[in-house]
């Protein structure tokens, strides 16, 4: 199973990113769920239509009990991806990073991997603060690889060395490792080079530079992924391609 956490500073696209790789995936016949770790809960929005689905932390708010079956917290998008978003408390009320934990929980009460059997997990979580509840698809073992996005903007590259520091507290531990960056472009001034400059400095690949791109903005207006519009499209094969090279490399066992 591919496990993969997307972690960036909020604002720069990781939804976008995380949504777009799993359409990809979809599109090449993997079975794949999405799970939003971020209290906006917006994370599936592209792969629903522009429909929301409901957070699990609102769930638990509006009832007594926690959900029976996972169709409860779930709905099903572009490709038959699953998704789940986790929510976030009332705001100033609570802690987010322990809504994640709660519905990891839930999760795993629920048995939703071994139900759903997926080929591909994503996890799209918020980087500006990588403690808690939010570093829990790092140091509980639920992801293998972690992908960092930024883009050459001054604050995402500082949000990304942050991220790469607490990835490293935990590999000695067996979790997962940066597997590698996804610069998403910003038209900042060489920022191809400032990113591969990062890159190199912290001895991780960059895996993918996504061009700014008006076909993504359009696309998120209508609630879906260039790859379910038009897999042609220069930044759908963008992901289509970087998709293929995740499931050679499982399917390879590196």
């Amino acid at each position: 199973m591919i496990r993969i956490a997307v972690y960036g500073k909020g604002g720069i696209g990781k939804s976008t990113m995380t949504s777009h790789l799993s359409a990809a995936f979809a599109k090449l016949g993997k079975r794949v769920i999405q799970i939003g770790c971020d209290p906006k809960a917006d994370s599936t929005m592209n792969l629903l239509g522009g429909r929301r689905v409901t957070p699990v932390m609102d769930y638990l708010r509006d009832h007594d009990e926690d959900p029976q079956s996972v169709e409860e917290i779930s709905a099903s998008g572009y490709g038959n991806v699953l998704c789940i978003e986790t929510g976030g408390p009332t705001p100033g009320l609570g802690c987010a990073g322990r809504g994640i934990l709660a519905t990891f929980q839930i999760l795993e009460d629920l048995r939703l991997f071994e139900t759903f059997r997926p080929d591909v997990v994503l996890y799209d979580v918020l980087g500006d603060v990588v403690c808690g509840g939010f570093a829990a698809p790092i140091r509980e073992g639920y992801a293998r690889k972690v992908i960092i996005v930024t883009s050459g903007e001054k604050m995402a590259l500082y949000a990304a060395g942050n991220i790469c520091t607490a990835v490293r507290n935990f590999e000695d531990r067996g979790y997962a490792g940066v597997y590698g960056v996804i610069c998403n472009e910003r038209n900042v001034e060489k920022e191809r080079e400032k990113v591969q400059d990062f890159a190199d400095g912290q001895g991780i690949p960059v895996i993918a530079f996504v061009p700014r791109s008006r076909e993504i903005q359009q696309c998120e207006e209508k609630g879906m992924t260039t790859v379910e519009r038009d897999p042609s499209l220069p930044v759908s094969r963008c992901f289509l391609e970087l998709a293929q090279k995740l499931i050679e490399e499982e399917e390879g066992g590196t």
